[in-house]
């Protein structure tokens, strides 16, 4: 057998698990930190509930996955340690192939933030197809619903841990609670969870911004304002129809 009849041979069972996603379908790639729980809070010790340096490396990841990774990526969303990708409509990076766009993504964003923590981290990666724009919508609705949700979760179980429970008692404590016992809780504990940073309830959005840069002309001696595309960090996002209009209008204009 000479040797392309018997890489042929050979990378059927390599493709063998391969799928495309559909050229009119949308599609979302969500990364989620691999064991971050240990990395943040006994590993690295990361202040508990959120710390904003934590909050920078996941800032910085995102940036340059939107920026460097390959992919035409218009919007990007992290809470906590999870990361959501919205590609560009006509993005047909390696075919669109699954397999590819997942590795691809994963190891980029593992590299890139294991650069920044100086130790080593890793994400997993998965993709969502979404069929038109309202689930894309729906999809980073679900997002931040649930940023709010582990949010009001972490603030209440933290604030507990703080009193010396362990971490049994705390989570009995807060297991099968309403929202609006756990707001009272920390409201009782001195915290009014309305009035915390927003990124830390509703995550963080990324999106490509004319931004206006002053520099010095040395040649005139005047200052010169110059409009440059970049990614803007958006820490106070919008909730419920405000957040469906801000994802609507991001696809509108690509």
């Amino acid at each position: 057998m000479n040797f392309d009849d018997f890489d042929a041979s050979m990378r059927i069972y390599e493709q063998s698990l391969d799928q495309y996603v559909l050229p009119d379908m949308y599609i979302a790639a969500r990364l989620d930190g691999r064991s971050f729980t240990r990395l943040t809070k006994e590993i690295c010790k990361f202040e508990a509930p959120f710390d904003e340096k934590f909050r920078d490396l996941m800032v910085n990841t995102v940036k340059m996955l939107m920026t460097d990774s390959g992919f035409r990526i218009i919007y990007g969303y992290t809470e906590s340690d999870e990361i959501s990708l919205l590609f560009h409509p006509e993005d047909n990076t390696f075919a669109r192939k699954v397999r590819k766009i997942n590795t691809t993504l994963a190891g980029e964003a593992s590299a890139y933030f294991s650069l920044q923590l100086g130790r080593a981290a890793s994400f997993d990666c998965r993709v969502c197809p979404l069929p038109n724009i309202g689930k894309v919508i729906d999809y980073f609705l679900w997002r931040q619903e649930d940023s709010h949700r582990n949010s009001l979760n972490a603030h209440c179980y933290w604030a507990l841990r703080k009193e010396r429970k362990s971490q049994n008692e705390a989570t009995d404590e807060l297991e099968g609670k309403s929202v609006a016992f756990k707001n009272e809780l920390l409201f009782q504990k001195g915290i009014n969870y309305n009035d915390l940073p927003t990124w830390q309830k509703r995550g963080i959005g990324l999106y490509f911004k004319d931004i206006q840069k002053t520099g010095f002309n040395p040649i005139t001696k005047e200052e010169t304002v110059t409009e440059r595309r970049a990614v803007f960090a958006d820490y106070e996002l919008p909730i419920g129809d405000g957040y469906r209009e801000m994802i609507a209008r991001l696809i509108d204009t690509v």
